[in-house]
């Protein structure tokens, strides 16, 4: 066996084959939607065997629902910006309508509603998983909501959560990142009318 052939076998059996596969499923996976991904392609891109891949996800819809709860766990979605404690209740609600960072690329949206639409049933686990997640995104702003004295919190949280996944649905579509400004714009003029009680 060669050098190069070595050294490409000692990798793909090394440790972090699990982190490898996830950081291709998600790179294709928005890069193409996860229908359109193959197996055979996530273990080209990780690069692992066949074998090690099925070793650690058995089915692709068991990958899926590991991509997003990856997702999830590590805040890179926009409940990701909820649960942040570095910054204040009212700007935690309003970066739920910042741009993604620099260099993402392409534009997806919220990964939960890209899911639940390429597994529309509702009894199946990715889609019943992405109905959690935007559920626990509501419940997450009415707390914060809650927390700044806003009237009605769980009415108010729905229209910004609303806003903020018809803004991230529309970046995507038009491939704009910042198109969240302005639903911004709109979820500060919520925010004031609940705080101070005018209509």
């Amino acid at each position: 066996m060669t050098t190069t052939a070595t050294a490409t076998a000692t990798r793909r059996q090394g440790r972090g084959g699990r982190e490898r596969i996830l950081s291709a499923a998600a790179g294709l996976f928005a890069a193409q939607g996860i229908n359109a991904t193959g197996m055979e392609q996530i273990a080209e891109r990780a690069p692992v065997s066949k074998r090690t891949l099925y070793a650690h996800f058995r089915t692709k819809d068991e990958l899926v629902l590991a991509h997003l709860e990856d997702l999830s766990s590590t805040g890179r979605t926009l409940e990701g910006a909820l649960a942040r404690e570095d910054i204040p209740a009212r700007e935690r609600v309003l970066a739920l309508f910042d741009p993604p960072p620099a260099g993402t690329d392409p534009v997806r949206g919220c990964p939960f509603i890209d899911a639940a639409v390429e597994f529309p049933d509702p009894q199946d686990a990715v889609h019943a998983y992405a109905r959690e997640q935007k559920l626990l995104m509501v419940r997450l702003v009415t707390g914060l909501v809650t927390e700044l004295g806003c009237r009605e919190p769980a009415l108010l949280a729905e229209q910004l959560v609303t806003l903020a996944d018809g803004a991230a649905s529309r970046a995507m579509v038009l491939g704009e990142p910042a198109y969240g400004r302005h639903a911004r714009a709109a979820a500060e003029i919520l925010l004031e009318n609940a705080l101070t009680g005018t209509v």
